[in-house]
């Protein structure tokens, strides 16, 4: 059982159940209290044979998975999670209960869970979604109304700046090959998640136009001018060029079994 740092201190009470229900569970808990990320990783990497329960929010689910899967040996563990901490979202989306009782009791009793991840061309991990956006706010000062105003009037010549002030960018995206947008297409919003099981659903949202239907595909490619994006609620980029690919059924997680 690996104690995540942040979750010693956002929630110690939380923490301490999880750690009396599991060891009153199991008499063959060895604890790991890492005192920092890189910590944790090691103690992660060097578990022998040993099964990872984790006890932290979403960023430490998503550190576990990367550190398996950088160590190989993804595919023969089956991931405990008790959910602690501030960030918690993309664990129940994943099946995860909430409160340190009932997921404690689920990584004792549950059932394995089968799931996919987006692995993108630099190594990176997606566990539930991705998004691409530019997006402005609702309300706007007079000074950037103005603004607005003048990247409206840049854009119409295809301007860098006045679509990036619009809040719209040039991208190219491509699902298993087939083009959704192009970079002479003014792109709002690019959102993959995870759908049916070996597949990813892609959304593409033009500039003032109603999105499109969905297209399941099990790899997306983007590029185009520097990007930023969002996966798993976690900031990347700039990039000019990134591909995710699907990866079914790459790892286990340990869910109530009447989810």
């Amino acid at each position: 059982m690996v104690i995540d740092p942040a979750a010693r201190v956002m929630d110690g009470e939380s923490v301490r159940i999880a750690k009396d229900v599991l060891c009153g569970g199991s008499p063959s808990v060895k604890i790991a209290l890492p005192e920092s990320e890189e910590e944790a990783v090691r103690v992660l990497e060097h578990r022998g044979r040993r099964r990872p329960v984790v006890v932290g929010d979403d960023a430490a689910l998503l550190r576990t998975v990367r550190a398996l899967h950088g160590a190989r040996a993804l595919g023969e563990a089956v991931v405990g999670l008790v959910p602690v901490g501030r960030s918690t979202a993309l664990a129940r989306a994943l099946g995860v209960p909430g409160g340190a009782v009932n997921a404690a009791r689920a990584v004792l009793d549950g059932a394995e869970r089968e799931l996919d991840l987006l692995l993108d061309d630099s190594g990176g991990i997606v566990l539930g979604a991705l998004r691409i956006s530019s997006a402005t706010p609702a309300w706007l000062m007079p000074v950037e109304r103005r603004a607005r105003s003048l990247a409206r009037t840049f854009s119409l010549h295809g301007h860098p700046a006045g679509l990036a002030m619009r809040g719209v960018q040039r991208l190219r995206v491509e699902a298993d090959g087939v083009v959704l947008a192009d970079l002479d297409d003014c792109v709002e919003e690019v959102s993959v998640s995870m759908a049916a099981p070996g597949t990813a659903e892609v959304l593409v949202r033009r500039d003032g136009a109603a999105p499109a239907g969905p297209v399941h595909a099990r790899t997306v490619t983007v590029s185009g001018r520097d990007f930023r994006y969002t996966a798993d609620a976690a900031s990347a980029g700039p990039v000019r060029r990134r591909t995710w690919t699907v990866m079914p059924g790459a790892w286990r997680l340990t869910v109530p079994r009447s989810f």
